[in-house]
């Protein structure tokens, strides 16, 4: 099968079943955040530091393939298939939240992203999951859509927060803090 099929040379995709839609739609737009941010989570997934959290970054990637259906499910077409995330999935990173926070001084101020690639690639993915998760609460004032995916993408945001300020502390990285 060839990747390329010319359908989209017309400025359409497919939604979940087959029905086209123009690919500025902003449901396309919505699971393409989602779609972004499943590439990002793969980056942090294969830097040597992040070797402990394979496996949950493995899982919060399949979650994010579970919310990306989610959105491209048409509940108008007999032939599409809702798929959605682990019921669990949110009580899963906040588990993972608790337990990095443990370790964690409690923050006062905002910090600046940056001071190692690894730390900055956290900041840039939360930066991606808020705008999915913006682009998804559009959608919701025309469309529904289901609220685990919401609400995933907003406890993933503070998951990503929090591992930028782990992975900080296991390297030895200051925080620089922003203050007026």
């Amino acid at each position: 099968m060839k990747i390329y099929t010319l359908t989209g040379d017309d400025g359409t995709t497919s939604l979940s079943g087959g029905r086209r839609v123009p690919k500025h739609s902003i449901r396309v737009e919505a699971y393409g955040s989602v779609d972004e941010l499943i590439a990002w989570i793969g980056l942090l997934r294969d830097h040597k530091e992040n070797r402990i959290r394979k496996d949950l970054l493995v899982y919060i990637q399949n979650q994010l393939m579970r919310c990306a259906a989610a959105l491209a499910y048409d509940s108008q077409n007999p032939k599409s298939k809702e798929i959605l995330p682990d019921a669990d999935c949110i009580s899963v990173i906040e588990k993972e939240i608790d337990i990095m926070e443990e370790s964690l001084t409690p923050l006062n101020n905002f910090i600046l992203p940056g001071g190692n690639i690894l730390v900055s690639y956290c900041h840039i993915a939360r930066c991606v999951c808020r705008r999915a998760e913006r682009a998804v609460l559009r959608l919701n004032n025309i469309e529904q859509s289901p609220e685990i995916v919401n609400k995933f993408l907003n406890r993933l945001s503070d998951f990503l927060f929090v591992l930028s300020r782990k992975i900080a502390l296991e390297l030895d990285i200051e925080e620089i803090k922003w203050v007026l």
